[in-house]
């Protein structure tokens, strides 16, 4: 609900609205979603192929690009596919979030990192989380929100809902079970159901 509401509200403008509503449904990395450029998007399949933190690379060359490095698919929902068409306003390349100014003269920045319609460069995670401080700080700046706690409440809300562990697993792209022990939280009424298949003469044993 603190989330819902921080996104309805009027002040917080709609590339925000977008990123915080993207990180929550989609249980990312902030870095993997503010690395994101529009060709990476499938809007119809509302997916998105990131590169991972700790990605392992296809080959031991220097300089790779990022298509070098294998990728993987990051998951979102309605909220998020409302909002992602009005972000972009038809733009088919560059970051997905930007910044709402052009970088500075002699400042060099990969051509991945600049929108080639606007100019305007990729917003950064000090940005970004700059501004969510600010929309979230309740005893001055530097007390509000962390950006990686839209991951963490995104797990925590689906383990409550009942989610297993593999399933925590695969949403999050954990490689171990013990980082997501404290997400699983199955429900009385699942724990009761699991042992109703001991029960005498169960036919499914």
């Amino acid at each position: 609900m603190a989330i819902d509401r921080l996104i309805a509200r009027r002040e917080v403008g709609l590339r925000e609205k977008t990123l915080y509503r993207m990180l929550y449904e989609t249980a990312a990395r902030s870095e993997e979603i503010l690395g994101l450029n529009i060709e990476d998007l499938d809007l119809a399949g509302r997916r998105a192929r990131v590169k991972a933190k700790g990605a392992r690379t296809k080959s031991r060359r220097r300089g790779q690009a990022r298509d070098d490095f294998v990728l993987e698919t990051v998951y979102w929902d309605v909220g998020t596919a409302r909002l992602l068409p009005r972000l972009l306003k038809g733009r088919t390349r560059g970051p997905v979030f930007l910044t709402h100014r052009r970088p500075g003269p002699g400042k060099v920045i990969s051509p991945r990192d600049v929108c080639p319609n606007t100019g305007l460069a990729r917003l950064s995670y000090g940005q970004a989380r700059a501004v969510l401080d600010e929309h979230t700080a309740l005893g001055g700046p530097g007390t509000g929100w962390d950006l990686h706690e839209f991951r963490h409440s995104s797990l925590t809300h689906l383990g409550e809902a009942g989610a297993s562990l593999l399933m925590l697993m695969a949403k999050s792209r954990h490689k171990k079970p013990e980082n997501l022990r404290r997400y699983f939280k199955p429900s009385p009424e699942a724990i009761a159901e699991v042992t109703s298949l001991l029960a005498p003469g169960d036919s499914r044993r």
